[in-house]
């Protein structure tokens, strides 16, 4: 019953904050109009699945400053604990098939969240680069799950470089997550919903000032080290 009661709400809220958040940007380009919706509508979701949620380290970054959020990846839930969460403007770096979901896909674009076609290496690199001047055009926060899919098994799999690969060329911090107890809300494949507590904890920044392309793999591989480290650390959720 819970799971039916959410997908109403995630129908529901979506029509009222995408639909609304679509007319009110008319008037509001940056897209900042549209990620306070993206914020109410992850907390109600949140509540909707009867998910208590908690987050750390907020202090470890400036609320005045842009990142890209790199975090462990475990379930759908993953998503809203984010934007829940970040205090910052934020968009997500998505796939190209999300793009074009009435009132999703289009409260995204409108929104200036950043679309990837991850079967086109060319294409995805040409929608980075346009991604890295929009950024400087029009600076926000970034969300990232390097792994790409969602880990079946709980551990953290190996980062792709490509969408870490945007700290670089927009030159702006890298701030390692981990999600904690979202695997065990919603286990991919399934539709039973356990209402348990779950937590964000946000770790340093890793700058990228002065990198360039060739040090992609080096950033890359940095940044899964913090990730592993910070939710070994705090991996005490079941």
């Amino acid at each position: 019953m819970r799971t039916i009661w959410l997908i109403l709400n995630l129908i529901v809220w979506t029509i009222i904050f995408g639909g609304g958040g679509l007319i009110l940007s008319i008037f509001e380009w940056r897209g900042k109009i549209l990620g306070q919706c993206a914020k109410m509508w992850s907390k109600l979701i949140l509540w909707a699945a009867g998910i208590k949620y908690s987050v750390y380290g907020y202090e470890n970054i400036d609320i005045k400053q842009n990142y890209l959020f790199a975090g462990n990846h475990e379930s759908a839930f993953d998503i809203p604990l984010s934007f829940a969460g970040i205090k910052h403007h934020l968009v997500s770096i998505s796939k190209i098939e999300l793009k074009w979901i009435p009132i999703f896909g289009w409260a995204m674009q409108a929104a200036r969240h950043i679309f990837v076609d991850r079967k086109n290496h060319k294409k995805a690199l040409k929608s980075l680069e346009a991604a890295a001047e929009s950024i400087k055009n029009n600076p926000r926060s970034i969300l990232l799950f390097p792994e790409g899919t969602r880990s079946k098994d709980g551990k953290i799999h190996q980062f792709k470089k490509g969408g870490l690969l945007l700290g670089i060329k927009a030159q702006i911090p890298i701030v390692p997550m981990a999600l904690l107890g979202t695997g065990a809300v919603a286990l991919k494949g399934e539709w039973k919903l356990k209402s348990q507590q779950i937590e964000l904890h946000i770790g340093k920044p890793i700058e990228t000032k002065g990198m360039v392309y060739e040090d992609r793999n080096e950033l890359t591989k940095k940044v899964y080290q913090e990730v592993v480290k910070l939710k070994s650390n705090l991996d005490h959720i079941s």
